[in-house]
C-alpha cells in the first residue's frame, strides 16, 4: 500500500463500498478519481449535500488549503488512514481521542476513534466563521466520527472524548503582544531595577540605538527584608558554618542561622513586617492589580520569606500569586525573578483561556472530572508543556506554556525518528513562514536547557532546547552592501510573497516558485482580490527582476534571474546552517554524525541543501510531516517535573550519598502521587533522576541523568549511582577537558516523573530499511515534468504525487515529491526512498571539483561574496564557541570578555566576531608584529603569545594567542587564527590587576611581548608558570598571578579556540580551493572598505565638504582632539589626533591599536547595517597620532585604564564630531576586590580576586532615547548575578538599581545610570578605576549632559571626642573593647568620596557605592520627541542554549 492510502484519505476498498453504499456509486467513483487534489468532505456533509442537494460551505468545491505563514480562506482535510494510529500505540477503548497544535496560522487536529484517523487543518483565526479553533476542530473531529452534524455553539459531550490534548500558543502570543495580565512584582528591598539591569549587557552592540527588552510588571514592591549565605565558595579555607534549625521549620522564624533548602548556612539579616507587607500589597491591590510576582533574595534556598508574603497576598485577595521558589528553586535572581514575572503575567490569561475552552464542553475537563463526574461522562485535557510532557488542563501554568506547540513537533520527530538501537542522533529541522526552528534528540533524552529567551523574555525553567534561525518562506531577499542578504525581517501572512498577489516583496517563496521548486497546480486557489487564483509566478518574477536589474546595475555584472534566485536560495541555506553547526558543536556534537528530520511546509525545499552544507547523509521526512506537532501531542507522555537545591560537595559514599538518595525518593514519591492524582497506576510511572552538577569555582553546571543498568555495567562497573563519574565523562565531552583536582559541586536534585499513557509500537526507519524492497519507480507515476533550476541550470525534473508511490519505490534526483501539504525536492545527487513510515532522502558524497575552483575566473561573484562572507564570520563565531566551552574563568566562561578572529597571512583582519568592540581592529596591529617578528621560524602547531601594549595589545590582562595556518606543504603560512582573552588576574600590585595608581607597567602584571606558548604542539606549561607567577612577582610590592590555575586552562582553551578555527579554514579550502579562498579573503576585504568609503562620501555631502572636529577631556584634564578630514572624490578620510594631550604618568595612556579599535567600531556603528568588520573599513582611513602622546606611550607606560576607560572617550570624541549621538556614560567602571598573592619578601598568603564592569547610561540621538543602565560602546560584558556574586564572595549587595535622574534632560533623554552598593563581610583590598568623575557626558544639539559619576566608600570609624580620649589617657593608651553596644556607641558612618580612581584596605562593614555616569541628552528640552521603537524582527523567535553566546556578542 503507497501513501496515497496513508498521508491523504486512505481509500481502502473497504471505504470505497462505504461510500458506495452510503452516497452511491457515482459520487464513489467522483471521490476516488480527486482525492489527489482536493481533500474529502467530512461524512455530515456528503450526507446533508446528498440529501438536499444544497452546496455546504466545507464541502471539497470550496475548501482552501494554505500551510505555514501563507493565508487562506478556509481549508478543512480528512486523512482517513488504515488503522495506522491504532496500530502505532496501544490504548484503552473508549471514546475519541484528539491531538491538538494550535499554530499562530494554523491550528492542526488529529483525531482517532477506533483504529480510524481523521486529521484536521484550518485558521488558527477566523472570527467570521468560529471564535475559537481547537474547539471548532473538536466539534467537526465528533461530526466526523458521529456521522452527524454538530452545530456550532451547542455544547460538546465529553463522554463521547475519552482525552484530549493540545499545545497552544496562547501565552507564546501574550508575551509578543504584551497582552497579559497587569501584574506587579514583589522583590527584596534595593533590587527594584534587577530586570530593567538585568545582565547589563545590550542587545546588539553596533545599535546605538539600544533596545532592550520591556519589563512585565506594571508596579514593583520592595520588600525589607534580606538574607545572605553565611559563607562563600571562593574562601580559601572551605570554612562551613553549621546551623541547627532548617528552614521552613517555626525555629527559623527566630534563629539568625538557618540551614537552607540546599544546606547551605542562611544568615537572617531583616525579618519582614508582616504589617507593613500588608500595607504596601494593598495599595497595589487598590490600584486594580490582581496579579503579583514574589522574588526574594536567595528565596531559592530559603523560602520563608516569600512564603509569608504569599499568605498576605492570599489573604488580601490577589488571584494569583506566584512564589519563584515554587515554580523553580534555582540560584539567580535576575532568571528567577524574569521567570515568576512571565507566569504571573501569563498564567492568569492561560486560566482565562481554558476557562472559555471549558465553556464549549458537556461535561467537565480533566482528571478530576474523569474521576468524579456523574456517569464517567469527564475527558482527560492535557497541555503540552515547553519540556516535551504534558500536564493535565488544572496544572498548566503561563511559565511552562511559551513552547508549548514547538514541543509537540520535537515530540514527534523523537519518538518516530530516532532508533534506540542504533542511536544515531536526529536534528530537527522545522521550516515555517517567518523562521525556522532548530533542536537536536540524541541519547534517547530530549536535551533540555534551564535558561532560555523568548520575545525578550528570559525564562529559568526546563525547556526543549529550541533555536530559531535564520529565515522561512516568507523571509524577504535584499541585495544590500554588494550582498545578498535573507531576512530577518518577513513578509509575515499580510502582504505575504509577491506571489500571494497583495503586492508583497521578493521572498524565499518567491523564490522557490520562480525556480520551480513550488508547484501552483498543487495549491488550491485562493489569491487574488476574490481569493479564486492560484499562486502568481509572473508577480515573483517581477520582483526577482528588480533584484536582478538592481545587482546587475550596482556590480556591472549580468547576471540571469535564475542565477539570482538560486543565489539567495544559497545564502538562506548558509545563514540557516551558520547557527545550526553552532548549536550542534556548542555541545560537542558534530552535526555530520546526524540525520536530518524536516517538518513544516518549507522544510523540503531546503533540506538536501542544508543536510549537504552540514555534511549530513540521511534526511528524515515523516508521513504526516506537515502536522507533526499535532502528531507528537498524541505520542507524548504526562509529565511531573521537581527540583530542589543543594550545595554538597559530591562523594560516591557515605553520608552525602545517603542525604542526596534520600532527596531523591522525597521528590520521586511527591512526583509519584501527582501522577496517581491524574489517574496513573505505579507500574505506568518511570523516573528520569538528575543531579546539576558543576566543578567548584564555575558556573558551568551540567545536568546529569543517572546512568541506565547498561550504562552502569558497561561505564562505571555496575554503580548505577555513579552521578560523579558521568559528571566528569559528559564534561569531557562536551567542554573538551575535565579538572580533577577540583570539587564536584551538587546544585541541584531533580526527578522527573513520567506518566507513560502510550506505547508507541512502530517499526523503526533503520528496522523498515532493513527489510524493505527496493525497486525503481515507473517513469509513468510522474504526474507532470517541469523545468526546475539546480546548481548550472534548468533540469527536466518529474513532478510525483507522493500518495502514488508504494513502499521500496525508489526515487532518483532530480524529481520533486508532492503531497498537497508540502514539496519535497529531490536534487540530482540524492536519491529518495519511500518507507512506510518516512521518505528516506540519501545524499551522494559531493566531491567538489577543486582544480575547477582555483582556476576559474577572478572576478567576484556577489553570490559567492555573500557566501563566504557567513562562512568567515562562521568561523570566528565558532572559534568563540569553542574558547567558551574550553575555558574555565568566570571572566571568560560567563562574562564573555574575549574576542576571536582570523587573518590574512599578512595580518590583515579578515572577520572578527564582534565580541568586544573594543578588539575589534586592535588585534590586527598584534597579529601583523608577530608575523614580521616570527617570520620564517614558524612550524605547524606552534602558538605564539603576546599581550604587550607596544607589540599591538591593549593591556595586560588582556592576552593575545596566535596560531599560523600552512599549505599542505607546511611551508608558507595562508593565514592565522587569534583569540584574545582578558585573565582575571595575572599579577601586579592589586588583585584583579586592574590597578587604579599603577604608574609604570610592570605594576600591572606580567607583559609578554613575544613568546611560543606552544612549539609544534606541545604546551610550555613551565614558561607559563614562569611569567604569569614568578616573573611579576620579582618587582616591588608586586605578585604573581593569584589565579595560576585558570590562566593555565584558560590559555589552553585559547590554543583549542585557534586550533578549531584552523581546522575549520582548512576544511573551506579543501571545499573550495585555496586560490579561491585567498580571492575571497581580500575580496570581503574590499567589500568593507567599499561601504566605509559610501560612509564617508554621504558624511562630507551632509556636513558640504567641511572638517569635522571634537574635543573632550579625561578626568585629569588630558586632552582628546581630533580632526576629520574627508577627500569625498576618493571617499578617504584623515583622522588626525593632534592637539591629544601628552603620555601621563598614569595608567589612562591607550595604545595605539585601541584608536584604530574605537574607529572601526565606530564606523560600523554609523554604517546602521550589517557589514563585514574586516581590516577594509580602516583602508579608507589614514591615522595621525601624535608621538609621545597618551594615545601613543612608552613602552614602559602603564596603560591599563587606556583599554577600558581612555577607549571610551575616543569613541565619544569620534561620535561628537561626526554629530552622531550624544555621549554615553564613557567609561566601565572597573571594580576589582580580593586578598592574598606571593608578594617577594612576604609571606605567600592563599586569597582570591574577583573583577567586574559596572553599566551606565548611553546617549541619546536625533531619533531615539537613552536606555539606563547598560554597557556602553567598548564593552558589553555581564555583570555576575547578585545571588551568584554573594554566594562566591564574602559580599554584600545592599543595592543595585538605576540612578534615577542621571541620564540628561532634553527632546530625548539620556539613559540614566546605576547604584551599586556593595557591603565587604571580610578586610579585603578594593579598588576602583573609573572616569567621568569630572566631565560630565556632553549632551548634542542643546540636549542637556549627563550626570558625573560618584565612588564612594561608607566607613565605620572611631568617634573623635574628649570623653573618649580622656578613657584612653586613663587606660594608658590602651583601646577599649567594650561590649557590643558601648563599642557602636563609639563608632560612626562616614561617607568618603574616592575619586575616580583609588584603592582603599577596607574592613568588614565596610561598603563602596558606585554612581555611575547617565548620558547626554540629544536635543533641546520641550523639543518634538521623533524616537519611535524599532520593531525587532526576531523579537519571538525561541533562544534556547545558542542564545546565551548569541545575544550577548554575536550580533552581526
Amino acid at each position: 500500500m503507497g501513501w496515497k492510502m496513508e498521508i491523504h484519505h486512505q481509500i481502502r476498498p473497504s471505504f470505497i463500498e462505504r461510500v458506495k453504499r452510503r452516497a452511491g456509486l457515482i459520487f464513489a467513483r467522483y471521490l476516488f478519481a480527486s482525492h489527489i487534489t482536493s481533500p474529502p468532505p467530512c461524512w455530515s456533509c456528503v450526507l446533508d449535500k446528498l440529501k438536499s442537494g444544497k452546496s455546504h460551505p466545507h464541502n471539497f468545491f470550496t475548501s482552501r488549503l494554505r500551510f505555514r505563514s501563507q493565508p487562506f480562506s478556509f481549508f478543512i482535510q480528512y486523512l482517513r488512514m488504515s488503522d495506522k494510529m491504532g496500530s502505532d500505540i496501544t490504548t484503552k477503548e473508549r471514546g475519541i481521542r484528539i491531538a491538538i497544535d494550535r499554530g499562530g496560522t494554523f491550528t492542526d487536529c488529529v483525531g482517532n476513534f477506533r483504529g480510524e484517523d481523521v486529521v484536521i487543518k484550518l485558521l488558527s483565526e477566523d472570527p467570521a466563521n468560529y471564535s475559537d479553533a481547537p474547539l471548532e476542530a473538536i466539534r467537526r473531529v465528533m461530526s466526523h466520527f458521529l456521522g452527524r452534524e454538530i452545530p456550532r455553539g451547542q455544547p460538546l459531550d465529553t463522554a463521547q472524548i475519552e482525552s484530549i490534548r493540545m499545545g497552544t500558543t496562547v501565552a507564546t502570543n501574550a508575551l509578543l503582544e504584551r497582552k497579559g495580565e497587569k501584574m506587579a512584582m514583589v522583590v527584596t528591598k534595593g533590587f527594584k531595577d534587577c530586570l530593567v539591569i538585568g545582565n547589563q549587557s545590550r542587545p546588539r552592540i553596533f545599535d546605538l540605538a539600544i533596545h532592550k527588552p520591556d519589563v512585565l510588571y506594571s508596579a514593583v514592591v520592595e520588600v525589607d527584608e534580606r538574607v545572605t549565605l553565611e559563607d562563600y565558595a571562593e574562601d580559601p579555607e572551605r570554612t562551613l558554618t553549621p546551623a541547627e534549625v532548617k528552614a521552613g521549620t517555626a525555629e527559623a522564624r527566630t534563629s539568625d542561622l538557618v540551614t537552607g533548602l540546599s544546606g547551605e548556612t542562611v544568615r537572617i539579616l531583616r525579618r519582614p513586617g508582616r504589617d507593613a507587607v500588608r500595607e504596601s500589597l494593598q495599595k497595589i491591590y487598590e490600584s486594580g492589580i490582581r496579579s503579583i510576582a514574589v522574588c526574594l533574595m536567595h528565596a531559592y534556598t530559603f523560602p520563608d520569606h516569600e512564603a509569608l508574603v504569599g499568605e498576605v497576598a492570599r489573604e488580601i485577595g490577589f488571584e494569583h500569586v506566584s512564589l519563584s521558589h515554587q515554580l523553580m528553586p534555582m540560584i539567580k535572581l535576575v532568571s528567577r525573578a524574569t521567570s515568576v514575572c512571565a507566569d504571573a503575567y501569563l498564567t492568569p490569561a492561560i486560566k482565562k483561556y481554558i476557562s472559555g475552552f471549558q465553556q464549549g464542553f458537556e461535561g467537565g475537563l480533566g482528571t478530576r472530572s474523569v474521576m468524579h463526574e456523574k456517569g464517567n461522562s469527564g475527558a482527560r485535557c492535557e497541555f503540552m508543556q515547553s519540556d516535551g510532557g504534558l500536564v493535565d488542563v488544572e496544572k498548566f501554568t503561563g511559565l511552562k506554556a511559551i513552547l508549548s506547540g514547538p514541543a509537540g513537533g520535537v515530540v514527534g520527530y523523537a519518538i518516530t525518528s530516532y532508533d534506540e538501537k542504533t542511536k544515531t542522533p536526529v536534528i530537527g529541522f522545522d521550516m515555517g513562514g517567518t523562521s525556522t526552528d532548530v533542536s537536536r534528540y540524541g541519547e534517547g533524552r530530549y536535551d533540555h536547557t534551564f535558561e532560555t529567551t523568548t520575545a525578550g523574555v528570559t525564562i529559568q525553567s526546563p525547556q526543549l532546547d529550541i533555536n530559531t534561525v535564520a529565515a522561512g518562506g516568507g523571509s524577504m531577499l535584499f541585495f544590500r552592501n554588494g550582498l545578498f542578504v535573507v531576512g530577518p525581517e518577513s513578509a509575515g501572512a499580510h502582504p505575504g510573497p509577491a506571489c500571494y498577489r497583495k503586492g508583497g516583496p521578493a521572498t524565499v517563496t518567491d523564490a522557490n516558485l520562480f525556480l520551480g521548486r513550488l508547484l501552483p497546480e498543487f495549491f488550491p486557489k485562493i489569491f487574488g482580490k476574490n481569493e479564486n487564483e492560484g499562486l502568481d509566478p509572473d508577480a515573483s518574477r517581477k520582483v526577482l527582476q528588480e533584484l536582478t536589474d538592481q545587482i546587475n546595475r550596482e556590480t556591472g555584472k549580468n547576471m540571469e534571474i535564475d542565477e539570482v534566485a538560486y543565489g539567495f536560495l544559497t545564502v538562506a541555506n548558509e545563514a540557516m546552517t551558520r547557527p545550526i553547526r553552532s548549536i550542534t558543536e556548542a555541545k560537542g556534537h558534530d552535526s555530520s554524525k546526524h540525520r536530518l528530520a524536516t517538518f513544516g511546509g518549507a522544510g523540503g525545499q531546503h533540506a538536501v541543501a542544508i543536510a549537504e552544507s552540514l555534511g549530513i547523509k540521511q534526511i528524515l521526512i515523516h508521513r504526516y510531516s506537515s502536522v507533526l506537532s499535532a502528531y507528537g501531542m498524541a505520542l507524548a507522555d504526562v509529565v511531573d517535573e521537581r527540583q530542589e537545591p543543594d550545595s554538597t560537595v559530591w562523594s560516591d559514599q557515605g553520608d552525602v550519598l545517603d542525604g542526596l538518595k534520600r532527596k531523591m525518593e522525597a521528590l520521586k514519591e511527591k512526583s509519584r502521587q501527582a501522577l496517581r492524582d491524574q489517574g496513573f497506576q505505579d507500574d505506568e510511572i518511570v523516573f528520569e533522576e538528575y543531579l546539576n552538577m558543576r566543578y567548584r569555582g564555575t558556573e558551568s553546571a551540567l545536568m546529569i541523568i543517572k546512568p541506565t543498568a547498561e550504562e552502569a555495567d558497561k561505564l562505571y562497573n555496575g554503580n548505577d549511582w555513579d552521578f560523579g563519574g558521568g559528571f566528569v565523562r559528559q564534561h569531557r565531552y562536551e567542554f573538551g577537558f575535565t579538572l580533577d583536582e577540583r570539587d564536584i559541586i551538587v546544585d541541584d536534585v531533580r526527578v522527573r516523573g513520567i506518566g507513560k499513557s502510550f506505547q508507541y509500537n512502530e517499526k523503526s526507519v533503520d528496522d523498515q530499511l532493513k527489510t524493505v524492497s527496493r525497486t525503481e519507480v515507473s517513469t509513468q507515476k510522474s504526474r507532470l515534468v517541469a523545468k526546475v533550476y539546480f546548481e548550472g541550470g534548468r533540469l527536466d525534473t518529474p513532478i510525483y504525487q507522493l500518495g502514488d508511490l508504494s513502499v521500496g519505490e525508489v526515487v532518483r534526483g532530480p524529481a520533486m515529491l508532492a503531497d498537497g501539504t508540502q514539496t519535497i525536492v529531490v536534487t540530482p545527487k540524492s536519491t529518495a526512498l519511500v518507507l512506510e513510515t518516512h521518505v528516506i532522502i540519501d545524499i551522494e558524497e559531493n566531491d567538489k571539483d577543486k582544480s575547477s575552483k582555483q582556476s576559474g575566473e577572478r572576478e567576484v561573484d556577489p553570490i559567492m561574496l555573500s557566501i563566504f562572507g557567513h562562512r568567515f564570520m562562521a568561523i570566528a563565531e565558532q572559534m568563540g564557541m569553542a574558547l567558551q566551552k574550553t575555558s574555565v574563568s568566570t571572566n571568560v566562561k560567563e562574562r564573555l570578555d574575549f574576542s576571536c578572529a582570523i587573518f590574512d597571512a599578512d595580518g590583515g583582519l579578515v572577520a572578527n566576531a564582534p565580541h568586544l568592540p573594543v578588539h575589534l581592529g586592535s588585534m590586527s596591529t598584534c597579529v601583523r608584529r608577530q608575523a614580521e617578528i616570527w617570520k620564517g621560524k614558524l612550524k605547524k602547531g606552534d602558538v605564539i603569545a603576546s599581550n604587550h601594549p607596544s607589540y599591538g595589545g591593549t593591556h595586560l590582562p588582556d592576552v593575545t594567542l596566535i596560531m599560523p595556518a600552512f599549505d599542505e606543504s607546511g611551508e608558507r603560512i595562508l593565514f592565522y587564527a587569534a583569540s584574545r582573552a582578558h585573565h582575571a588576574d595575572i599579577g601586579g600590585i592589586t588583585a584583579g590587576s586592574m590597578p587604579p595608581h599603577s604608574r609604570e607597567l610592570y605594576q600591572e602584571g606580567t607583559s609578554i611581548k613575544s613568546e611560543k606558548f606552544v612549539s609544534e604542539g606541545k604546551f610550555d606549561e613551565e614558561r607559563v608558570i614562569e611569567l604569569f607567577y614568578k616573573e611579576p612577582a620579582k618587582y616591588p610590592g608586586c605578585s604573581g598571578t593569584r589565579c595560576l590555575a585558570d590562566n593555565i586552562n584558560d590559555l589552553r582553551a585559547q590554543v583549542s579556540a585557534n586550533q578549531k578555527g584552523i581546522s575549520l579554514i582548512e576544511a573551506l579550502i579543501a571545499e573550495y580551493g585555496e586560490e579561491t579562498v585567498q580571492f575571497y579573503m581580500v575580496a570581503i576585504q574590499n567589500n568593507a572598505e567599499q561601504q566605509v568609503r559610501n560612509l564617508l562620501r554621504a558624511v562630507s555631502k551632509r556636513f558640504e565638504g567641511k572638517d569635522l572636529s571634537a574635543v573632550d577631556y579625561m578626568d585629569d584634564g588630558s586632552p582628546i582632539a581630533l580632526k576629520i578630514t574627508i577627500d569625498a572624490d576618493k571617499g578617504e578620510a584623515v583622522f588626525d589626533f593632534d592637539g591629544t594631550g601628552p603620555e601621563v604618568y598614569g595608567n589612562i595612556n591607550a595604545p595605539q591599536a585601541i584608536s584604530y579599535s574605537a574607529i572601526i567600531y565606530t564606523l560600523r556603528c554609523m554604517i546602521s547595517e550589517d557589514i563585514p568588520l574586516n581590516q577594509g573599513c580602516l583602508k579608507p582611513i589614514t591615522v595621525k597620532i601624535p608621538p609621545q602622546s597618551l594615545l601613543s606611550p612608552s613602552d614602559n607606560a602603564a596603560v591599563v585604564g587606556g583599554n577600558v576607560l581612555t577607549s571610551q572617550r575616543i569613541t565619544d570624541v569620534i561620535f561628537k564630531a561626526f554629530e552622531a549621538c550624544a555621549a554615553s556614560q564613557g567609561c566601565c567602571n572597573n571594580l576589582t576586590f580580593g586578598f592574598g598573592g606571593n608578594v617577594t619578601g612576604e609571606t605567600e598568603v592563599k586569597g582570591f580576586g574577583y573583577y567586574e564592569t559596572i553599566a551606565g547610561g548611553s546617549g541619546a540621538g536625533p531619533s531615539w532615547e537613552g536606555t539606563d543602565g547598560v554597557h556602553v560602546h567598548m564593552t558589553n560584558t555581564r555583570i555576575t548575578d547578585s545571588e551568584v556574586f554573594e554566594r562566591r564572595y564574602p559580599v554584600l549587595l545592599r543595592e543595585f538599581s538605576i540612578r534615577k535622574g542621571s541620564g540628561g534632560k532634553g527632546q530625548h533623554r539620556g539613559g540614566d545610570g546605576v547604584t551599586r552598593d556593595i557591603e565587604f563581610r571580610i578586610p579585603v583590598q578594593v579598588s576602583i578605576l573609573s572616569e567621568r568623575r569630572v566631565y560630565r557626558p556632553y549632551g548634542l544639539m542643546g540636549g542637556g549632559d549627563g550626570e558625573c559619576g560618584l565612588n564612594l566608600w561608607v566607613r565605620r570609624v572611631k568617634k573623635a571626642s574628649w570623653e573618649r580620649s580622656l578613657r584612653k589617657l586613663q587606660r594608658g593608651g590602651d583601646e577599649e573593647d567594650g561590649d557590643g553596644d558601648g563599642e557602636e556607641k563609639d563608632y560612626e558612618e562616614r561617607v568618603i568620596n574616592l575619586g575616580a580612581k583609588n584603592s582603599a584596605a577596607m574592613k568588614k562593614g565596610d561598603r563602596i557605592i558606585v554612581n555611575t555616569p547617565g548620558g547626554g541628552a540629544w536635543g533641546e528640552v520641550g523639543g518634538e520627541k521623533t524616537s519611535g521603537k524599532k520593531t525587532d524582527p526576531m523579537a519571538g523567535w525561541k533562544r534556547g542554549s545558542h542564545a546565551a553566546r548569541e545575544e550577548a556578542a554575536l550580533q552581526v
